[in-house]
């Protein structure tokens, strides 16, 4: 049974053009931000150079928006692209999640939360592989909260690293991540309903 792409939203109700092209400006980008994370944990975990370690953070949360940016702005939307861009995003925020617990800059329990939600929507993707369909792309909610997490990871780290900066960083930090938090949850939500219909249409149409 051929994998079938997930129909998506996008706002505003348009939708791009999707290429085959490997070599693009935004895919470029996406490689480079998945080559920051095993650099930032080089940093955060071995080296110490937490200075640094925020720099990195920093330019990986920022270059989310940019590479989608570009894409859209050349038209070099590419199905790989499509698959890097959230991967990069995943591996910075679970690399960073991690990161941050063994160092005590976050609590246990936001790293739990967060990682069971990764753990809803891979067994959503399971189904959805098991009835033909390929991963849903990326919703406005995932990224909008995607983009609040890997903002506020950056100034929690700068609260822990610099502690004059602590009082105003940390509550700018938390008051971030705590909403990604919740937007990543309410995106997580919207991903199983879209799978849920997805696997009703095809079992509808199977009977029919």
């Amino acid at each position: 049974m051929s994998r079938q792409p997930a129909p998506s939203e996008h706002p505003g109700g348009t939708t791009a053009v999707v290429g085959d092209r490997v070599l693009t400006v935004p895919n470029l980008i996406s490689f480079v931000r998945l080559a920051g994370v095993p650099l930032f944990l080089y940093l955060f975990l071995v080296a110490r150079a937490d200075v640094v370690a925020v720099l990195v953070l920093a330019i990986g949360g920022t270059s989310d928006w940019v590479d989608g940016w570009i894409a859209r702005r050349l038209q070099q939307v590419s199905r790989l692209g499509e698959l890097l861009d959230p991967l990069a995003d995943r591996l910075y925020i679970l690399a960073t999640l991690l990161a941050f617990t063994a160092r005590e800059v976050v609590p246990w329990q936001f790293t739990a939360a967060l990682l069971a939600r990764e753990l809803l929507l891979l067994v959503s993707l399971g189904v959805l592989r098991r009835y033909g369909y390929g991963p849903p792309p990326v919703h406005y909610m995932g990224k909008t909260a995607t983009f609040l997490l890997l903002a506020a990871f950056p100034v929690l780290l700068l609260a822990d690293a610099a502690p004059g900066t602590a009082p105003v960083a940390g509550a700018i930090g938390w008051g971030l991540a705590w909403w990604g938090l919740v937007l990543y949850w309410v995106a997580g939500a919207m991903y199983v309903v879209q799978a849920g219909r997805l696997v009703r249409a095809r079992r509808a149409g199977a009977v029919a």
